[in-house]
């Protein structure tokens, strides 16, 4: 596990394009740097945006979203497909497993190599002809887009974090004292495997990733918006704020009256926001 960018992804497979003239749905294994396989899924955005009017004509000029799930999630999770949905107004998405979720091989670093799976698929919805990419990411999914902006520069075009952590090895909730159980010991790893279908790596940390926090103010000038619930019963206010005010200008923070965690508590109503925002990101930070 390091910090490091490995170089580029390098192998994708693309279908034809379908009855209607536009390019179809596709499923494919991409194939990261260090060798692991990762499930991957692209659905064109244009055919919904044409039923939608409501989105905003941009998202017909090349606009993809690539979203990165929380811990657990994989492509055909439901709160997943859900998210997919409602983005899919705005512009094309791109989903993924994360390494040891789902149909994607290896196993889960629980956020350090998972930046390694977002550089595929940010390079795949490059590589399907699209001029603008934003990376939205949910819990884990949201620390991994922070860290991969400013791993890889030039690659994306503006980046959502929704209910990410600042720091790492927080336990000062219940939940993720129960996360770090699963994580660190045998025991719990064979519950995450059997039971939460997500296969965990046994080694730790070494070295130590790029924090969420480290990361942002590497970022800019790229458009950053924060979003976390004021009910999250993982991470508590002061990460958002922390992230905040390390991103400065660039930075924008959505504090979420009555939410909860990631996926599962973004209504449809807020995704429909952040997907607004991404077409037309604005600058200068502030709380809202």
């Amino acid at each position: 596990m390091s910090n490091r960018p490995a170089g580029r992804q390098t192998r994708f497979t693309v279908r034809p394009h379908g009855e209607t003239g536009g390019p179809g749905p596709i499923r494919t294994f991409l194939r990261t740097t260090d060798g692991v396989r990762v499930d991957a899924v692209y659905d064109p955005g244009p055919v919904v945006y044409e039923a939608s009017p409501d989105a905003s004509p941009a998202a017909a000029g090349g606009t993809v979203f690539v979203v990165a799930h929380g811990f657990t999630g994989d492509v055909d999770r439901p709160h997943v497909r859900r998210v997919v949905d409602v983005l899919a107004r705005y512009g094309a998405v791109v989903t993924f497993s994360f390494r040891g979720h789902g149909a994607s091989g290896g196993r889960s670093t629980v956020g350090d190599r998972e930046v390694l799976d977002l550089a595929a698929a940010v390079e795949w919805a490059r590589g399907l002809g699209h001029t603008r990419v934003t990376t939205v990411g949910f819990s884990m999914g949201g620390s991994v887009v922070l860290r991969h902006a400013a791993l890889y520069p030039g690659t994306v075009d503006a980046v959502v974090s929704v209910s990410a952590p600042a720091r790492w090895y927080y336990r000062g909730t219940a939940p993720m004292r129960r996360l770090h159980w699963l994580v660190t010991r045998p025991g719990g790893r064979l519950v995450s495997r059997y039971g939460l279908r997500t296969r965990i790596h046994h080694r730790q940390w070494d070295p130590v990733p790029l924090s969420p926090v480290q990361a942002v103010p590497m970022i800019a000038p790229v458009p950053l918006l924060v979003v976390h619930g004021d009910r999250d019963g993982y991470f508590p206010l002061d990460h958002p704020r922390m992230l905040a005010e390390a991103a400065g200008a660039h930075g924008e923070l959505w504090v979420e009256a009555g939410m909860g965690h990631a996926e599962n508590a973004a209504d449809e109503a807020l995704l429909a926001r952040i997907g607004g925002w991404a077409v037309r990101p604005p600058r200068g930070g502030r709380e809202a």
